[in-house]
């Protein structure tokens, strides 16, 4: 079999199960030759489960027009948001804080990113996301 060749990766940030063919899909995969809705079809049964979150997927296209695609955790705002309880993050967080999560809470969403940070343990990856935290006004309680 002959090796196919790889001629763009696309990132795109998709409500999980509800991806159609209209933009953003169709504006990044159009210029590709990607059959839109096979992706779409593909997507939503991959993410149907997580419905109601934003799942981020790289889709890789080879030089015959057929791809694959790798799905990624949800982004940590929108996970420090949906454990918050909030809709969205504090326009000043140095002065008005959005909301608060537990230390529990931070650990979880730690676990759940770790596979997509460059942290090489779990505190690294708490770290991170607590600076997150703090730029959305999100609070950490013990």
């Amino acid at each position: 079999m002959a090796k196919r060749r790889v001629t763009a990766i696309v990132k795109i940030q998709l409500p999980a199960g509800a991806a159609t063919p209209a933009p953003p899909v169709g504006t990044a995969l159009g210029p590709h030759g990607i059959q839109t809705m096979e992706f779409c079809k593909q997507y939503n049964a991959a993410t149907e489960a997580q419905r109601g979150t934003v799942i981020p997927v790289e889709v890789t296209i080879f030089d015959d027009r057929s791809f694959s695609f790798v799905l990624k955790t949800p982004p940590t705002p929108v996970l420090l948001r949906q454990a918050a309880g909030v809709t969205k993050g504090s326009a000043t967080n140095k002065k008005v804080a959005a909301g608060s999560i537990t230390t529990e809470q931070l650990e979880d969403i730690a676990k759940t990113k770790m596979q997509d940070l460059n942290a090489n343990d779990i505190e690294a990856a708490k770290r991170q996301i607590t600076g997150t935290a703090r730029s959305m006004g999100i609070a950490i309680a013990p």
